[in-house]
Order: structure tokens, then C-alpha cells, then sequence
């Protein structure tokens, strides 16, 4: 049985000990343009004075808007909203580049948000997904109206190893020029155990132009010394930075990635957070997706 459970807010919480530092920037952030997917409802076609505002949906490490095709279609018939769905940095078809942190993630979909022309924009991200919206959010909140994240916390923690084993076994794909996606899953499974994980692997499996080979879409040479940074969380102090607006927290009950120990500082960054749990792991949307479209209907069905 699925069960989907609700829980109050934490707005008034003990503070952690957390470096005074705003969030991390240096040099000028260099902005890429985003591929993107676009969902629009009947309603907006035939009338779009009637439409809803929109809806961006971020996927997760080593992801695409592919993911997030099917549930997007759905978010954008159940509420009538335009749903775009994007490709992050280094992600799907959007450009390569050496660079891969929250600070530059957030830039990106900024200026998505900018070249657009979006307004009241409801951010939905998954993983590392989750934490560029929440990224966003905090840097810029009169972009953003509505916030959800999904089984990510807005904290400094190391990434799971998982990801680390996912990247060797890429990289021995890599190296054996397979030419069959049978031949990629065969080498990932030492490495890759559930099959789920691996057909989700082997999406970013193409064949470039002109190849006899099968080659990672995805720049293995960037996002794998970037493993470490996706773990960080590029603001440190919400005594300094908070977003005031409505925020629903989405999390797998079981997974480990939103453990009740980090709501404390999840109401600090975002006092009108809202908590709900779903019989799911890590991979929320695709392990139980009926549950995660109600929750995002009901929170997202009173609002403009």
C-alpha cells in the first residue's frame, strides 16, 4: 500500500554550527543555454490568458528531461500549466562544460528563467536537481514562486558511493567501444547491481555520427571529479539568506537523503516548508509516481 504522510513545518529551530559564508562565488559564473522539452496544456492552446504560470523540472545526477517526460505531461494536464523540462549542464543535449557546481547550475536556469521571459515560476528538481531549485530559490526568490524539492536536503554531505561505482563502470564501458546496449549493461553489472539503475545509465548511451561505437553522451572527464561538489550545498548561513515562500519538501521513505536530523536546517532556509513522505527510495518519481503527482497537485492546486 502506498502511504503518503504529512508533517508539519519547521520554521523556529536550533541553530547549527555553519560557516557565516553567504554562498560560494569567485570569478564571474559563465552561463550556459539549456536544452529544454515543453509541455502545454489544452487549456493554455486554446486560450492563453486561462494558463496557469509555469512549471521547470530538473533531473537528477546523470539524468535528462527524458526522466521527466511522462510526469510532466501528467503536471501539466492536472493543473494546467506549461511544464518545461530541462537539461542541466553536461546533462542530455545542453552544452559541456568544465565546470559543474550548484553556484553555476543556479546561474544556468536563472537565465533560462530570464531568456523565457517566466513569471511566478514553480521549480521542481529531483537530487541534484533539487538542490540547484533550492540554489535558485535563495539567490533569487523573486523568480521563483513556488519551491519543491525532491530527496535532497539543503546541507554539506558526501555523496554516496553509488555514484563513484556508477562512474568506473561507465568508464569501462567507455574503454570496451561496445557496439550493443546488451554489451554496456553486461560490463555495468559488477558495478551496477539493480537493473533499474542500469537501464537508467544506459539512456545516456548514443551513437555519435559516423561511430561504429557506442559512446556516453555525458562528459564522464567533468562530472566525475565534480562528484564531491554535488554533495556541498553552496549556501552556508540562513541567518543570511532565507526563501519565504511556499516550499514543499518531497522525500522517499526510504531513502537516507532527507534524514529527520536535517529539518531543522531545511526550516531555517525555508520557514513555509512543508514535509511529505513517500513510499519510495531515492528514485521517488519513477518508483511511485501516482503518490508524488498527488502531492504535487495538492500543493500546487490553490496556487496561481
Amino acid at each position: 500500500m502506498n502511504l503518503l504522510r504529512i508533517r508539519p513545518a519547521v520554521s523556529h529551530c536550533r541553530p547549527l554550527n555553519r560557516s557565516r559564508r553567504l554562498f560560494s562565488a569567485a570569478a564571474p559564473l559563465r552561463q550556459l543555454d539549456l536544452a529544454f522539452d515543453y509541455y502545454e496544456p489544452e487549456k493554455c492552446k486554446q486560450d492563453p490568458a486561462a494558463c496557469n504560470a509555469p512549471i521547470i523540472f530538473l533531473h537528477g545526477l546523470f539524468g535528462s528531461r527524458k526522466n521527466n517526460r511522462s510526469i510532466s505531461k501528467v503536471l501539466s494536464r492536472d493543473l494546467s500549466r506549461p511544464v518545461y523540462c530541462v537539461d542541466l549542464r553536461n546533462h542530455g543535449d545542453s552544452p559541456h562544460d568544465p565546470v559543474h557546481d550548484y553556484d553555476h547550475l543556479a546561474k544556468d536556469v536563472e537565465n533560462f528563467i530570464d531568456v523565457h521571459k517566466l513569471k511566478d515560476v514553480t521549480l521542481i528538481g529531483h537530487s541534484m536537481g533539487a538542490k540547484t531549485a533550492m540554489a535558485v530559490a535563495l539567490r533569487s526568490p523573486n523568480k521563483v514562486a513556488n519551491l519543491i524539492p525532491v530527496d535532497n536536503a539543503p546541507v554539506d554531505a558526501s555523496l554516496r558511493s553509488d555514484f563513484s561505482t556508477y562512474v568506473r563502470g561507465m568508464r569501462k564501458v567507455e574503454e570496451a567501444n561496445v557496439n550493443k546496449q546488451s554489451e554496456a549493461d553486461e560490463i555495468l553489472q559488477p558495478y551496477v547491481k539493480e537493473l533499474p539503475v542500469r537501464q537508467f545509465l544506459l539512456t545516456n548511451l548514443i551513437r555519435p555520427k559516423g561511430s561504429p561505437h557506442l559512446a556516453w553522451r555525458i562528459p564522464l572527464k567533468y562530472l566525475a571529479p565534480s562528484l564531491d561538489l554535488m554533495g556541498d550545498f553552496p549556501f552556508k548561513d540562513p541567518d543570511q539568506v532565507r526563501y519565504e515562500k511556499p516550499t514543499l519538501m518531497i522525500r522517499g521513505m526510504k531513502s537516507p537523503y532527507v534524514a529527520d536530523e536535517m529539518l531543522p536546517i531545511v526550516g531555517r532556509f525555508f520557514p513555509r516548508f512543508e514535509l511529505v513522505d513517500i513510499d519510495a527510495g531515492h528514485w521517488v518519481i519513477s518508483e511511485n509516481p501516482e503518490a508524488f503527482r498527488r502531492a504535487v497537485v495538492d500543493f500546487l492546486q490553490d496556487k496561481a
